[in-house]
């Protein structure tokens, strides 16, 4: 009793209970939920799609659905909770990655608790009930097991079946390869590549890293998921098109800890005597270049900086053991757990209860309902954003113009995409090229006030958040 209520252990319950409770929070994602809609597919196919079943300008087309095993198991918990259990389970994940992050940073506890914490801010902008998150927690307990594998190589062995499972869940396992190698690479360093190869940690090392890489082709798509993760790297579509593969603006606020967190890294290791391990150099190099390259990457950057600066940072205080728990004491620190839980749980409720009244600000609920009651005759053209929703809820049998799945439709139509809804170019003939018969868009948008003055199209519905168009029959 007296242990778990101990000066150090509340601090941790209270860190640990704030960052699920900062975790927890709406969908407001727009991938969501065609990731819902093909784990419907499996489901219902009980297989996974190797050509796209959603739009109208890529069906049949091949496309890689590599979060298969993470899109079905996300729509057989909403269908049993709804969204409640996606909001949970993903915070609880956001959670246990940022612990385990906690745990290799050394045993100044408060000093590591408060890293951490800076740390959960800086990857904040990230957060949500997006598969991602997965590898987000994948590459945290990555981490520590090749950091723990030193002392205990056998802890290795526990990348095995991880890989099996992260290559079925998001192609991030592509990032925990080369975390390995990486570690790998600094070792042959620290070693000078001493022909001494196969002592110590080396041999399991490099063993176990050739069998998770033979492991990789195990999964729906088979040898593709070997390139696959180098394509989305590589799209210049995501790049060019999608915000969270953008540089962080540093003038908006939410990417402010993200900043500090750099900084922060430059002054530990400037002030610190401790040298730094090659490895650690490598990773701090290669993350920090990632992440200022892609919001995206901002997570692999703190799992690899987190770790450094708080290991550099003067233990404070020395030892709590002065602070004796006694019966008062002991009684305040679990009333003051047990609050920070019934507050986690309900601004949890909270949350969830507010779901749809956040899914009817975010996306077109209530022209989605026009248009079930009203289905359009031929092609849509949608708003990027709202793509995926219209899958979740129209397809079958509408067929959506466009959506989050940007490797799928490519530079050249995002390109065209983005000229017929800023009304640049020819945006009308991409229209009719595409056979484009009806468009839902915001009201406030270019294309919206463009087809406002044009005689071939005619509103058929409007709020002050989406507006549908339909062309005229003389002009189809």
């Amino acid at each position: 009793m007296f242990g778990l209520a101990s000066g150090r252990r509340v601090f941790q319950a209270i860190l640990f209970l704030g960052l699920f409770t900062l975790a927890v929070r709406n969908v407001d994602d727009p991938d969501v939920w065609w990731h819902l809609k093909t784990g419907e597919y499996i489901a219902a196919h009980k297989s996974v799609p190797r050509t796209d079943p959603f739009s109208s300008t890529r069906f049949g087309q091949p496309w890689v659905a590599h979060e298969w095993l993470t899109d079905l198991g996300l729509y057989e918990l909403y269908r049993a909770t709804g969204l409640a259990g996606p909001i949970l389970l993903f915070a609880v994940m956001v959670t246990a990655a940022l612990i385990v992050l906690y745990l290799r940073c050394g045993s100044a506890a408060y000093v590591a608790g408060a890293i951490t914490l800076l740390g959960a801010f800086a990857t904040r902008p990230v957060w949500g009930v997006r598969p991602q998150i997965i590898s987000l927690l994948m590459t945290s307990f990555w981490l520590l097991i090749l950091e723990r594998s030193e002392k205990n190589p056998e802890l290795l062995w526990w990348t095995v079946p991880l890989t099996l499972l992260w290559v079925n869940l998001h192609a991030g396992f592509a990032l925990g390869l080369a975390v390995y190698a990486v570690f790998i690479l600094g070792a042959l360093i620290e070693a000078g590549f001493s022909h001494n190869l196969h002592s110590g940690l080396l041999h399991p090392a490099a063993l176990v890293f050739g069998i998770d890489i033979l492991i990789v082709p195990l999964n729906p798509n088979g040898l593709r998921m070997y390139s696959y993760p180098f394509e989305t790297l590589r799209s210049s579509a995501m790049q060019n098109y999608i915000a969270e593969w953008a540089s962080p603006n540093f003038h908006r606020a939410e990417y402010l800890p993200f900043l500090l967190l750099v900084l922060a890294t430059f002054v530990a290791l400037a002030c610190s005597r401790a040298s730094l391990r090659a490895r650690d150099l490598l990773l701090l190099l290669a993350s920090l270049f990632a992440s200022l390259e892609s919001i995206r990457l901002i997570p692999f950057f703190v799992l690899i900086a987190v770790p450094i600066i708080s290991r550099r940072l003067p233990t404070w205080p020395r030892s709590d053991s002065h602070l004796r728990p006694a019966w008062p004491r002991t009684a305040i620190n679990l009333a003051i757990i047990l609050a920070l839980a019934g507050f986690a749980a309900i601004h949890s409720q909270q949350v969830i209860g507010g779901q749809p009244a956040i899914e009817a600000e975010v996306f077109p609920a209530r022209a989605v309902a026009f248009l079930k009651l009203h289905p359009p005759e031929g092609r849509i053209f949608n708003h990027y954003n709202w793509g995926g929703y219209l899958i979740w809820k129209l397809h079958p049998p509408i067929q959506v113009f466009i959506d989050g799945r940007a490797d799928l439709y490519g530079e050249q139509f995002f390109h065209d995409f983005a000229d017929a809804y800023q009304l640049k170019d020819d945006w009308q003939q991409i229209l009719h090229r595409w056979q484009v018969e009806t468009v839902i868009v915001p009201s406030d948008s270019a294309l919206a006030l463009g087809l406002q003055e044009d005689h071939d199209w005619s509103i058929e519905y409007h709020d002050a958040q989406a507006t549908i168009f339909a062309i005229s029959r003389m002009s189809r």
